[in-house]
């Protein structure tokens, strides 16, 4: 995506199910949770780089023994500093105690971070300040152990104002105002109003206070918990937590909107945002790695015992398409032919805006996370090329030389490698103009392969803001004199504001709702705009549920090609010579290539949930009113 933006959160859980003794054995060190965390982790880091936390629970320690580790840091290199602060603690241990590298027992005993259960979260910030107090996981202190709760998510809840207003009225005092906050404290009030109702069992058993705290951890329905706290939840999640005495939870929300992958055997329980992760991390075959289901949760008991448990009724299945075009890793198989397939199925347009003239074009990417979705586009010009050269064989017939068909056969698309990122620009200029001169050369161009008769079809995984294709790339593309500038985006165009995880929160942000506003200007149409306002400030006294979408009046006037025509006259400025298209993939294509990941609400309008309404709706009135606030 040639146009940054912050976006996922990524999380990662593993619980040991043997004695730490086990792993000494086989694999040569009890730090073998750690070290599998940090491969978790660091093979998650694109999911988020603003800051990364990780914790630790020990099960079978003395009272006045910590039990519970945990570190974070939001520093430049977040999950390096905290597995390397990590590293200098443990080997400051093993200084000054020697003698107990191979004493298992008491390193559980004595060490920190070494544990049975293991959370990690990478943070993208989506809400609320990068300061370290804002990198999960979050931790709920007590001293009775059922009641610790360590919390860490990917997720983005609409109505955090509600979840607050819940917990006042449940007669708490939340210390801040985040969606993270929020949600765990509603976690954490139902965790102790369910341990005080088994208290309360155990005193009827005749239990003491001290022995009623393993009644209390057999008996803890974390379902029940989970379900009473997620009742009025609107957003997508993959919400992870430990409990300081050893359970442990995942739940996703029910529309499966935040992905959600699990593994286990005889030795683990692994959870990740991303199955190829636990693929690589743990050797393990695609078919072993599965998904957790929508509005389910996966529930390890600290007996070891695992079960998937349904706590809100799943809805239709949305799973985020970004997720598939741009955010996860395209290691992972489906993604991978996926994103192909984007590339393959925007490919009849680029045909037609070439006028089929493959010999005269030459095709390239950027940036380099638009190359798989590249190889899908130069797969379908190599087959209809291929399709070509067998019409002029079969037409020719033997009036054919051997010279001729050896001409027909070495025709072949041209693919180049004509832009690469050379470094990352540092805006320490402050004047206006001195910068762009800056952004103009972030990307650095190969010369002497396009031709002034050759068109020059670059794909990019999506366009959503534009900035930076009109300020550095359209421009240093310019400068190899192609008679054609195709900017291909393998994304249908970005319309409206996401709230479920992404930080697309301003919708006067997007190129193509600059592009709409543009085109009513120039039809005469620009009531619209007024009109949608009026609708929208109507609806601010509804319930969510009740709110309509009034924004996709702005774009119904026009077809979406019209929108892509304006964008690419908005994205031309007076000194690029080239003619300048810009194609965007179709919805159809979107589906057709993604077709268990129809999350499309960011290019349709179509919230799978009622808060993404109002958060669409509110968008919209501070774009209005001059507001640059948030719109969740």
């Amino acid at each position: 995506m040639s146009d940054a933006i912050k976006h996922e959160c990524g999380i990662a859980l593993v619980r040991l199910k043997k004695p730490l003794q086990f792993y000494k054995d086989k694999y040569g060190s009890a730090f073998y949770g750690i070290n599998k965390m940090y491969l978790l982790m660091e093979k998650q880091h694109n999911r988020g780089q603003d800051g990364a936390g990780f914790a630790s629970v020990k099960f079978n320690v003395d009272p006045g023994t910590r039990y519970v580790s945990r570190i974070r840091s939001n520093k430049s290199q977040p999950i390096q500093d905290i597995f390397s602060q990590i590293n200098i603690r443990l080997n400051g241990v093993f200084e000054e105690h020697p003698d107990k590298k191979d004493n298992v027992k008491w390193q559980e005993e004595n060490m920190p971070y070494i544990g049975n259960l293991f959370l990690g979260h990478v943070r993208y910030g989506t809400f609320g300040k990068n300061s370290i107090e804002s990198v999960h996981p979050f931790l709920r202190q007590s001293n009775w152990k059922h009641k610790n709760l360590i919390v860490a998510g990917n997720f983005n809840m609409t109505n955090s104002n509600e979840i607050l207003q819940e917990l006042v009225e449940l007669g708490q005092h939340p210390k801040e105002f985040t969606d993270t906050v929020t949600v765990m404290e509603k976690i954490g009030h139902f965790l102790e109003d369910e341990v005080a109702k088994l208290y309360q069992q155990a005193k009827k058993k005749g239990f003491n206070k001290k022995d009623a705290s393993p009644f209390i951890e057999k008996n803890l329905k974390l379902k029940k918990v989970l379900k009473r706290s997620s009742k009025s939840w609107d957003g997508g999640y993959a919400m992870a937590g430990l409990v300081g005495h050893g359970d442990a939870f995942v739940l996703r929300d029910p529309n499966g909107i935040r992905p959600t992958f699990f593994f286990e055997d005889d030795e683990v329980v692994v959870v990740a945002s991303e199955r190829p992760v636990i693929q690589t991390v743990f050797n393990v075959p695609i078919e072993e790695v599965k998904e957790l289901e929508r509005g389910h949760a996966l529930i390890i008991k600290k007996s070891g015992q695992t079960s998937i448990k349904m706590v809100n009724e799943p809805r239709e299945k949305l799973s985020c398409s970004f997720e598939r075009i741009y955010f996860s890793r395209g290691s992972d198989a489906g993604i991978y032919e996926e994103r192909k397939n984007l590339g393959k199925y925007v490919f009849p347009q680029i045909l037609k805006s070439i006028n089929s003239d493959i010999s005269n074009t030459v095709f390239s990417y950027i940036p380099n996370t638009a190359e798989t979705s590249f190889y899908g586009m130069t797969e379908a010009a190599e087959d209809l090329l291929n399709k070509q050269k067998t019409s002029k064989i079969l037409e020719g017939g033997k009036q054919l030389s051997a010279q001729k068909v050896t001409e027909i056969l070495s025709e072949r698309p041209r693919f180049e490698k004509i832009a690469i990122k050379d470094a990352k620009l540092r805006t320490f200029i402050a004047d206006d103009s001195s910068r762009d001169d800056l952004v103009e050369h972030v990307y650095d161009i190969t010369y002497g392969v396009v031709k002034p008769t050759d068109n020059l079809v670059i794909i990019d995984d999506s366009i959503v803001r534009g900035t930076t294709l009109k300020k550095s790339i359209i421009k240093i593309l310019d400068r190899l004199s192609p008679k054609k500038i195709v900017v291909v985006s393998s994304a249908p165009q970005i319309r409206y504001p996401d709230c479920y995880g992404i930080d697309m929160a301003r919708i006067d942000a997007f190129i193509a709702f600059k592009a709409a506003l543009e085109l009513l200007k120039e039809t005469n149409q620009y009531h619209i705009i007024d009109e949608v306002y009026k609708k929208c400030k109507a609806q601010e006294s509804k319930t969510d549920a009740e709110i309509i979408n009034y924004v996709k009046e702005v774009y119904s006037p026009f077809k979406a090609e019209e929108i892509s025509d304006k964008i690419a006259q908005m994205l031309k400025t007076e000194d690029v010579e080239a003619e300048v298209e810009v194609i965007y993939q179709t919805i159809e294509g979107l589906h057709k290539a993604c077709p268990d990941n129809l999350g499309d609400w960011y290019f349709t309008g179509n919230y799978p949930t009622p808060g993404g309404m109002r958060v669409v709706n509110q968008a919209f009135i501070n774009f209005y009113e001059g507001n640059d606030k948030r719109a969740y």
